[in-house]
């Protein structure tokens, strides 16, 4: 067995950690959130997915920054648990453009640079990845549908590069992702 395809496999292991985590809006998603994207480095390298590279190094960072979040929220000054929530109306516009002008760049940047046969593709689903992971490190419960379109646009990308663990792994995103969905709207309700 090739390294990158144990390396796959671990990385598909504790992705489904971190989904199960997620979906109970755990903080040990965190932990996981660090890990996975570890694993993950040196297969999407080996793979030409630069920006899938790239956004697995903001995750780490981005899940010490949720972390962070999630453990040292206050309410009212006082040590409470962050909510699950809606995003606010005025973060909409911000955010598609956020999204927009990162899959801008990164194509640049990886049609420029890079050997990249995907970089549409790649590019598209690193920026709304970045926008997921920021709203997720909000407690957004629309978190979940973001992850639905970047899960299913993967999982696609990735039996197209011949990453077929992760393709698996990432339509069972997608489909967790509706039912995270449901779940997280009906916590925000229990907590109303």
């Amino acid at each position: 067995m090739t390294t990158d395809l144990c390396l796959e496999i671990a990385g598909v292991l504790v992705g489904l950690l971190y989904l199960y985590y997620e979906y109970k809006a755990s903080a040990l998603l965190w932990i996981a959130g660090v890990i996975m994207p570890a694993l993950s480095l040196v297969v999407y390298y080996n793979a030409g997915l630069y920006a899938d590279l790239a956004i697995n190094i903001y995750y780490m960072f981005a899940a010490v920054y949720g972390w962070v979040a999630w453990q040292f929220y206050k309410k009212d000054d006082k040590p409470a648990e962050m909510p699950i929530s809606t995003m606010p109306r005025p973060y909409y516009v911000p955010a598609a453009l956020a999204t927009v002008a990162l899959t801008a760049t990164l194509s640049f940047v990886l049609t420029m640079y890079t050997d990249s046969t995907v970089p549409v593709w790649d590019s598209f689903t690193t920026a709304l990845s970045v926008v997921a992971m920021w709203m997720l490190a909000r407690k957004f419960v629309e978190q979940w549908l973001v992850w639905v379109v970047v899960d299913v646009v993967s999982a696609g990308l990735y039996i197209y590069k011949e990453i077929y663990f992760y393709a698996a792994l990432y339509a069972l995103y997608a489909i967790v992702a509706v039912f995270g969905y449901i779940n997280w709207k009906k916590m925000m309700r229990a907590n109303d």
